[in-house]
């Protein structure tokens, strides 16, 4: 088999000359250079910084590197941990997965009356440097001379997270048992704190400090990261791909991705979910990490087009992700939930509409989808209790139908419908963004990554089944639907799906020669699921060729419009194949 060209860190190349400050010597250098330049008496530094940095490690590597002669910590002018703790306790509940999307903002965590003593006290140095450090520094002085933010994704913030090295914004809880509680508080509360402040200060950045690397950051100037997010938005890019172990995870990946032999399993790979990959953006020879989501909030209308943005805001609807079963096992028996139901429980807008697309699919692979005619509520819903209990495992099949699967295969699934990939076969998952809402009913009794019982939520999952979605109403709505669209010169555009309950529009076309897309005003994401290697071309020259691999996936932004794809290199002359998924109008 030929060796796989799956790029695992695309990058964007920025135009330009913006150095980059590499170790906290050089970046406390390049503060104290500004300082000098700026010709205050008293010059302030503030540093904000997003939830999960390690904050010790930049306060106390700056703090020794400025020699400022004040230095003032925003956590201290928080509010006391037992008053954070119960102000975000009806976001965070006492459940391990779920919570609510908080209403909170970073000034409900502060003191006034601290915020306005501290104030005090930087008014009554003369002369030196102020230097503010933490998520809040702006609230204490809010026009300081130099702004620094020390950004991170929020994927390398769960791996902190597992390893137990950070606290929940306005506490000192990275201790905590069980790091899913820290993950879900970041979900539905840390997160949507600092985004919003985050977008409020981007204009106003003068550095960005990417802190992704223990002891290794790297500080750039924000013309820099405002070049790269503009070239970004004309232009189609790749953000990184992460890659996680799971209980059920396969082999597929390691392969066809360019992964870690080694290792024992890959399940998932997030390919395209703004809100947790990274975007890389490289300056010379250094290269910066930021989140992906930055681009969302720099120009959102630019990236998702203006239906898209005034739909869902400054938010990425669409997701790509892989799930990889190949050698493995099943995935959960699971159901998303209506959107009625998210929006009222968890104050989410939209609810995890999703498809499975076969990448491949060994022989004997199945697919779990709807229930079977005639199907009891009650006696599942028991046997489902009965098998949490240990008594006797679930019987998936007496409930749940089962349909063959082959490579190239497209199976839809709106909310409220029983699904799970079976074992041995590689899906590209294409749903809606709000992952983390999946109702487990049955894990085929084994244990997650940590050694403990993964979550069941059978109370949450019998309000969501449509019980009506049996085997019949699935095989003509949800199973592998193919309809012709389009044909031209060498190609040919087939509509895979997704159901009309659904918000997204998948697209796929088989071509040996060039073929017209067009964006037509909103954000398209694309995945080339057949094929060597392919080429994204402007018709009028905007933007430099764009080569993609076989498994990669791309964004195309929607002020793009008119682009085309064709065969390039080891796939000339051979039949290529894309799957495009955007925003029905």
């Amino acid at each position: 088999m030929q060796k796989s060209k799956f790029n695992q860190f695309p990058c964007i190349t920025v135009n330009g000359h913006f150095p980059v400050m590499k170790g906290w010597r050089q970046i406390a250098k390049q503060l104290l250079a500004d300082v000098v330049n700026i010709g205050n008496r008293k010059t302030i530094i503030a540093v904000e910084y997003y939830q999960g940095v390690f904050d010790d490690e930049i306060s106390s590597a700056l703090t020794d590197g400025i020699g400022p002669a004040m230095a003032v910590s925003a956590k201290d002018l928080m509010w006391p941990e037992d008053y954070n703790r119960e102000m975000v306790f009806p976001d965070v509940t006492d459940d391990r997965i779920f919570g609510r999307i908080t209403q909170l903002t970073i000034n409900d965590y502060f003191d006034p009356k601290k915020l306005a003593e501290a104030e005090l006290n930087i008014s009554s140095v003369q002369e030196g440097v102020v230097l503010i450090l933490g998520t809040g520094a702006t609230l204490i002085c809010q026009n300081p001379d130099i702004l620094v933010y020390a950004d991170i994704a929020r994927w390398e913030i769960q791996l902190r997270m597992r390893k137990h090295e950070v606290n929940n914004l306005g506490l000192n809880n990275k201790g905590i048992t069980d790091w899913m509680l820290l993950y879900k508080q970041g979900y539905f509360v840390d997160w949507r704190v600092c985004d919003q402040w985050k977008k409020k200060l981007m204009p106003e950045w003068n550095y960005l400090l990417d802190t992704n690397n223990r002891n290794e950051p790297k500080m750039v100037l924000a013309g820099g990261i405002k070049e790269g997010l503009m070239q970004s938005l004309k232009q189609p890019f790749s953000v990184v791909p992460f890659f996680d172990p799971g209980p059920w995870g396969g082999q597929w990946m390691k392969e066809n991705c360019n992964l870690d032999p080694i290792k024992e399993n890959y399940a998932w790979c997030f390919n395209c979910v703004p809100e947790e990959n990274s975007l890389l953006l490289k300056f010379g020879e250094d290269t910066i990490e930021i989140p992906s989501i930055n681009l969302v909030f720099f120009n959102p209308q630019s990236l998702l087009g203006n239906g898209v943005y005034e739909r869902f805001g400054a938010e990425f609807p669409i997701r790509f992700d892989y799930l990889d079963t190949i050698n493995g096992g099943n995935l959960s028996l699971q159901v998303h939930p209506l959107t009625g139901y998210i929006r009222e429980k968890f104050g989410m807008d939209y609810t995890q509409d999703e498809s499975y697309y076969m990448m491949e699919a060994n022989p004997g692979a199945i697919v779990y989808l709807g229930l079977k005619e005639g199907v009891d509520p009650e006696s599942m819903i028991a046997d489902l209790n009965r098998a949490q209990t240990g008594d006797i495992p679930f019987d998936a099949e007496k409930h749940v139908q089962t349909w063959p699967v082959k490579k190239h295969d497209h199976f839809l699934i709106p909310g409220g419908t029983v699904h799970c990939s079976g074992k041995d076969s590689m899906v590209l998952e294409i749903s809606a963004t709000p992952y983390i809402f999946t109702f487990k009913l049955w894990d085929w009794g084994r244990l997650g990554m940590d050694g403990k019982p993964r979550p069941i939520n059978i109370e949450h999952g019998k309000n969501n089944i449509q019980w009506d979605r049996t085997t019949e109403w699935t095989r003509k709505n949800l199973v592998s639907p193919v309809e012709k669209i389009a044909e031209g010169d060498g190609w040919l555009e087939e509509k895979t799906g997704l159901h009309e309950l659904e918000f997204i529009e998948t697209r796929r076309h088989w071509f040996t020669g060039k073929v017209p897309h067009n964006t037509n005003g909103g954000v398209n994401v694309i995945c080339l699921v057949e094929g060597r290697e392919a080429v994204v071309e402007s018709p009028s020259g905007a933007f430099a060729p764009f080569v993609v691999h076989y498994a990669e996936t791309f964004i195309v932004p929607a002020c793009i419009g008119e682009y085309t794809i064709r065969p390039y290199g080891e796939s000339l002359g051979k039949k290529c194949g894309t799957l495009k998924a955007y925003i029905r109008s």
